[in-house]
């Protein structure tokens, strides 16, 4: 088997794979390896390290004509057409980006999006958001801290004591746990929301209060995600989140929902009862975003609180979320090899991941929301 890794476009600063899984992809699955220039360049590799670690340069186009497997993490333009099968191995986030997805509807060509394996125990080491999102939980609280106009912890000082910050995480999914940690680490008072009950165990081992609204919907099918909730429901959590926002110094939100708008849980009105000096940090800004006011890439000052709207802040860790990742797709690839050709299109891994065969969507949870938007 013959597999590319393509440079990433535009803003994307992480690769698919680093050169110490381009060692084990040789050596443990005896795949020939290609990479374009400068694929590793904004992690902190260079292509000597690719070609030191055994992999051959190649230019993009060719790469994308010529090999088995093609690796990448965001969606990219290039157009192409194969006259033979070819697999290409993703993070497209394709619940939300359904036209990136329509685009690579090719013959004989097969995609995985590794944001969609099944959220099991024997996936768990393929697991891309697990792995992105504890980064993105420890960065939201450092970049918290850097843009408060205050300290975290308690000061005792020679002029009296400062008092600690109060942090308010909206969501405790991989990222707020992550957050709630660092948070905690570095000595903030903490209050965590999530509409699942099962997260207030988690919460209540790191050391943080848990906010509960009664009468939150639930579903064991939903993989670990929260879903939607009534209108009932919401009312009192936007009362009840609005209290503790205007109580807090920092507010980091994490809540999505796949394939949905990211649910508003701070409107402008609560931003505005905030202390001059305050940060909210929304990682939901992609799809939308927690807060009223987010703009997605951008810091905005409002009334004296600043909003960063960041859904990629693992960009800023680069060398490390490459590495994760490049864990996530060896394990994934390593998985696919294993399975023979027959059983593939039954595996739950592979079929879970599996976007595109042959030109034409397959994913079940893809094709109930394409029926969705078109009705």
């Amino acid at each position: 088997m013959k597999i590319g890794i393509l440079k990433e476009q535009g803003e994307e600063t992480r690769t698919a794979i680093v050169p110490s899984v381009v060692q084990r992809l040789i050596k443990e699955l005896s795949f020939e390896v290609y990479f374009e220039s400068g694929t590793g360049e904004k992690a902190g590799f260079s292509n000597d390290d690719y070609i030191k670690a055994g992999a051959v340069l190649m230019g993009r186009d060719e790469m994308i004509q010529l090999l088995d497997i093609i690796t990448f993490i965001n969606p990219f333009d290039s157009p192409f057409q194969s006259d033979s099968k070819k697999m290409f191995v993703s993070v497209m986030n394709p619940l939300f980006r359904t036209d990136e997805v329509e685009k690579l509807k090719k013959p004989n060509l097969t995609v995985y999006s590794l944001d969609l394996v099944p959220r099991s125990t024997k996936a768990q080491s393929m697991d891309v958001l697990s792995s992105i999102a504890s980064l993105s939980g420890y960065k939201a609280v450092i970049k918290a801290a850097e843009l408060y106009g205050s300290v975290l912890p308690m000061f005792t000082t020679a002029a009296g004591t400062i008092r600690p910050a109060r942090v308010l995480i909206l969501g405790a999914g991989v990222a707020g746990l992550q957050a709630i940690a660092t948070a905690k680490r570095l000595g903030a008072i903490v209050h965590v929301f999530d509409v699942r009950s099962s997260a207030k165990e988690e919460v209540k081992s790191l050391g943080a209060n848990f906010i509960e609204v009664e009468g939150a919907a639930e579903s064991a099918s939903a993989g670990g995600y929260a879903i939607e909730q009534s209108e009932a429901y919401l009312e009192k959590q936007r009362a009840l989140i609005d209290q503790y926002v205007s109580e807090s110094s920092i507010v980091i939100t994490t809540a999505n929902i796949p394939g949905r708008r990211a649910p508003l849980l701070i409107e402008k009105s609560s931003v505005e009862r905030m202390k001059k000096g305050s940060v909210i940090i929304d990682l939901a800004s992609e799809q939308g975003g927690n807060c009223e006011l987010t703009e997605d890439g951008k810091t905005i000052s409002h009334n004296g609180v600043r909003i960063l709207g960041n859904s990629y802040l693992s960009r800023e860790l680069a060398q490390t979320a490459s590495q994760l990742l490049a864990t996530n797709y060896f394990n994934f690839l390593k998985h696919y090899q294993q399975v023979d050709s027959i059983s593939r299109s039954d595996d739950p891994i592979l079929k879970g991941s599996r976007l595109i065969e042959d030109g034409e969507i397959v994913n079940e949870r893809l094709v109930s929301l394409v029926k969705e938007i078109v009705c």
